[in-house]
């Protein structure tokens, strides 16, 4: 369940989260020393202090404040800490509420925020400096210089994608096309191990083209009795990338990896997630979905479908009748050929195009999440004749159906809306992801970070 603080940028994110909950709590003690000129006069603080900093910690891990890889300006930054503020601070009200002795005081409450705001933002601003410091990332060398190495040059170029590493260079091997630029290429003057040690080597990823005669083995188990860890180059870019490369992937690779398993435990707690967590949504969102019933009504006028029922692809490739709000006109597909959607779809209606954008249509999907067959989290459900054409192109398109379909995924956190083969193609990557790694704590995770989705209409077509 923990794997995922094995990768170096995680444990980053995590002291982040910690050290911005501890500042936090602080702002809430700080607020009332300001007003009051005395902490004893709020009582039951310690308490209080941490429900102030877990519902703006949750706020601000909402809007993909502690997303590994987000690329976005110091303005964007900024702008979705003020929208994280905002939903913490709408918790803090509904917590309230629940737990009437918790309430604290406007003013405490309003400089507690400007303070949290502004330590907030200071440290943020330290620690983004400081991370980027090769001093504290993790030294990775590559064994191989051909196609496969490559693909760490070519597609993992961002300063984003490698936050918590540093290539140290690529070794080359015999008979080997090299691929990757002169440059970034390292010849040891001495033995692997022995040159691994003296340049401070943590971590040595295998990416060569042919693995016969060329891995070095001997080097590379005494790399491992020094404590450098040995990767292979698939398992390196699932871990940095929060994807499965597919066109690096070997069979052999999905069968003796880890993941791909749900234990009777598991299967209890996600479907105990699913229920939680589409009874909670429901309870919140049920006048959102009458005002939308309402304005397609009014709309497309009496006798017309509000609901829409279409047919899609759910677990071990079991088909079902998945519910949305209609968003198209009746006749979208009145010569029954299956289209992908496009943007500025021309079928889309006027009330659909809003719904759409702010994922309105996908509400009634709770009653296919309620009985079973969907779950809250996992790959989007697609067509059946979607799928057979996609499973003949793409290879291990199948391996999505191993979860049932979900709500909301890691794929649609990722990656915009998918309205093509290529799409489909780089969404699996995504999906098998979450396949092999799933877990409860990976479930909250999407969640939480669904909202900022919503909130900001991303991939929505």
């Amino acid at each position: 369940m923990l794997r995922f603080l094995h990768r170096q940028s995680t444990r980053w994110l995590l002291l982040l989260a910690v050290v911005e909950l501890l500042l936090l709590c602080a702002s809430l003690n700080a607020a009332t020393l300001l007003r009051f000129g005395d902490t004893n006069e709020l009582h039951h603080l310690p308490e209080r202090s941490l429900l102030f900093g877990l519902m703006l910690l949750l706020g601000l891990a909402a809007m993909g404040q502690y997303q590994a890889h987000m690329r976005v300006t110091w303005f964007g930054l900024l702008a979705r800490q003020a929208v994280g503020f905002t939903l913490g601070g709408l918790g803090l009200v509904v917590a309230y509420y629940v737990l009437p002795k918790a309430y604290m005081g406007r003013g405490v409450l309003g400089i507690a925020l400007v303070v949290g705001f502004v330590a907030v933002t200071a440290f943020r601003a330290v620690f983004l400096r400081l991370v980027e410091v090769e001093a504290f990332k993790r030294r990775v060398l590559i064994l191989g210089g051909g196609t496969r190495a490559a693909q760490i040059h070519n597609r993992m170029r961002r300063r984003s994608d490698r936050r918590g590493f540093v290539v140290v260079g690529f070794v080359p091997r015999p008979d080997e096309t090299v691929s990757v630029p002169t440059e970034l290429l390292v010849t040891p003057n001495a033995p692997l191990d022995v040159w691994a040690e003296r340049h401070g080597i943590d971590e040595i990823v295998v990416g060569v083209d042919d693995r016969r005669g060329s891995l070095m083995m001997d080097e590379l188990l005494e790399c491992r009795q020094l404590g450098i860890e040995v990767t292979d180059l698939t398992t390196f870019f699932e871990r940095e990338s929060g994807r499965v490369q597919l066109s690096l992937t070997y069979p052999s690779w999905l069968v003796y990896s880890g993941g791909f398993y749900a234990s009777p435990m598991r299967r209890l707690s996600k479907r105990s997630f699913d229920l939680a967590a589409a009874l909670l949504v429901l309870a919140l969102a049920w006048p959102l979905m009458l005002l939308t019933a309402l304005a397609i009504r009014l709309e497309s006028g009496p006798g017309q479908p509000i609901l829409y029922r279409q047919e899609r692809v759910g677990v071990r490739g079991r088909t079902f009748w998945l519910i949305k709000f209609r968003s198209m006109r009746i006749d979208a597909e009145r010569d029954g050929v299956a289209r992908w959607a496009s943007r500025d779809d021309s079928r889309v209606t006027r009330v659909g195009r809003f719904i759409r954008k702010v994922r309105l249509d996908e509400l009634p999907q709770l009653w296919n999440v309620l009985k079973g067959e969907m779950s809250f989290i996992g790959p989007r459900p697609e067509r059946p004749q979607f799928v057979a054409d996609l499973a003949q192109k793409i290879h291990y398109y199948h391996l999505r159906h191993c979860l049932k379909p979900g709500l909301a995924g890691w794929a649609q956190l990722r990656y915009p809306y998918g309205a093509s083969e290529d799409d489909a193609a780089e969404k699996l990557k995504y999906d098998l992801y979450y396949v092999k790694n799933n877990n409860l704590l990976f479930d909250l995770l999407i969640l939480i970070q669904t909202v900022e989705v919503v909130l900001f209409g991303r991939g929505a077509r």
